[in-house]
């Protein structure tokens, strides 16, 4: 069976984009947090994305690099993307590139079946997708990369939830620039 975590960059006030979806609040990543996302990416058997999130990777890291600023660790950050299994969820979108699957459907049931496969572990990424995995239970694992900046609303990290999500801490990290990372799986 497959562990499924959702992880994402989020505002010290629990957002993962401002109103309008704006996610300009957390600038670029600092080198030691984009080669921390990097190896999170890489440890990945296959990724889950939402619609807003996949056009969103979609719209750079298939040519990200080939900029002619591209550090090396970005390099390796788009070949990987590119070339990793994902899953994109969504009935708007009809078309979906490098090495990537579209489903339609119930997300439930389709990440319910995935987990119950055998392979690596799963991430998923978008905060509606990954909101409606947490109210049926299927995440294993958190992982909240915090700035340091208030917005004040905007879409938030955590769905509400039907009831409780008893965690227990994995792993903390700071990051330059005042980014802390916590990671906690969830108990019983």
């Amino acid at each position: 069976m497959r562990k499924l975590i959702y992880g994402m960059n989020l505002t010290l006030d629990g957002y993962t984009a401002a109103v309008g979806d704006d996610i300009g609040w957390s600038g670029p990543p600092s080198p030691e947090l984009f080669q921390w996302w990097l190896d999170y990416e890489k440890a990945s058997g296959l990724t889950l994305y939402g619609r807003k999130l996949w056009q969103a990777m979609s719209s750079y890291w298939p040519t990200g690099d080939q900029q002619p600023d591209a550090t090396p660790a970005e390099i390796e950050f788009a070949r990987n993307w590119r070339d990793s299994p994902k899953v994109v969820f969504s009935s708007t979108i009809d078309k979906v590139d490098w090495n990537t699957r579209l489903v339609t459907g119930d997300a439930i049931a389709e990440i319910t079946r995935l987990k119950a496969e055998d392979g690596g572990p799963m991430t998923i990424g978008g905060a509606t997708l990954a909101g409606a995995a947490l109210r049926a239970g299927l995440i294993d694992e958190y992982v909240v990369v915090a700035h340091p900046v208030l917005v004040g609303g905007g879409t938030p990290f955590f769905a509400a939830v039907d009831n409780w999500v008893n965690l227990r801490l994995l792993e903390t990290r700071t990051f330059p620039g005042g980014v802390v990372l916590t990671r906690y799986e969830t108990r019983g």
